[in-house]
């Protein structure tokens, strides 16, 4: 699916959203080896239960499954390998500073390409409770009942 600003997403992270407040957001460069590119543009990606990681002033995608390329016969990476997250060094260094705070964690909302190149869209996120998922699908509940009313009355 093509997004209005000319992005092609690949996979979103649906559960993210679900289980986590979204604080702020980041794009971030995907560093991809050998056929990794053609099983993402073939949609071959799974988000499940991914997280970045800061190591030694680097950031670390850790989860995401890239299945492997079916015509690939030399360098197959590991479907779920750590990939390398590019981002300016003063973005590192504002997360660092976030990610130290308890309770805030990085993860991935979506993966995309734009202009040929794989990107990915990291929240700086916190994770919520019971209680306020339960609040979400109230109010959920509650907007989709008010949409149903006001078409009635049309």
């Amino acid at each position: 699916m093509v997004a209005e600003d000319g992005r092609r997403v690949i996979i979103r992270n649906k559960k993210a959203r679900r289980e986590y407040e979204i604080l702020e957001s980041f794009e971030a460069g995907l560093v991809l080896r050998g056929a990794e590119v053609k099983s993402l543009r073939a949609g071959k990606a799974n988000f499940t239960d991914a997280f970045a990681r800061l190591e030694r002033g680097e950031l670390w995608l850790h989860g995401l499954h890239i299945a492997g390329y079916e015509s690939a016969q030399i360098d197959v990476p590991d479907p779920l390998r750590e990939k390398k997250l590019l981002l300016h060094t003063a973005e590192i260094r504002k997360l660092a500073s976030k990610i130290v705070e308890r309770g805030f964690t990085l993860v991935p909302l979506d993966l995309y390409f734009t202009r040929g190149m794989a990107k990915v869209t990291l929240a700086l996120a916190r994770g919520k409770k019971v209680h306020d998922r339960r609040e979400d699908l109230k109010r959920k509940a509650m907007r989709g009942e008010i949409e149903r009313a006001l078409r009635g009355r049309r």
